[in-house]
């Protein structure tokens, strides 16, 4: 199952949208580096990608939020520090086990479904509380 970036998933900041794509790209590119047998080698790469860039990421809504002072920022960053838990679990899982078609599902669905969740959740309300606030990002 490929996720699919579309209009429901839009929080109106232009840079936090743009991040969003960009994560759910490199998830999807987990989920054909698997499909296509490219080996473990290309799923670790990829999936190193998507960690970092989900901590630049996560660093971004953070930084924003406070240049805002957006009252539920210890809150959101609570959520965003225990997702990189998770996906620390999860990695150590797919070395632990290989990338078997169990795992990668597994590992995708986990951060598939978080992330559309956190993004209609908790970063729509971020982002119109910074909207609220005269952010020039949001639109």
């Amino acid at each position: 199952m490929s996720y699919q970036w579309d209009p429901s998933l839009e929080t109106g900041h232009a840079k936090i949208d743009g991040q969003h794509k960009q994560l759910i790209a490199a998830l999807n590119s987990i989920i054909d580096a698997s499909r296509e047998g490219k080996g473990k080698d290309e799923i670790f790469k990829t999936l190193d990608f998507l960690t970092g860039y989900t901590v630049m990421h996560f660093s971004t809504e953070e930084k924003l939020q406070v240049d805002y002072d957006y009252p539920d920022y210890p809150i959101h960053k609570r959520y965003h520090d225990e997702f990189k838990g998770t996906v620390g679990e999860l990695t150590q899982r797919l070395i632990n086990e290989g990338p078997t078609e169990e795992v990668i599902g597994t590992v995708t669905t986990t951060i598939g479904n978080w992330l559309l969740n956190h993004i209609k959740g908790d970063d729509f309300r971020m982002a119109a509380y910074v909207k609220s606030k005269g952010d020039p990002s949001a639109a």
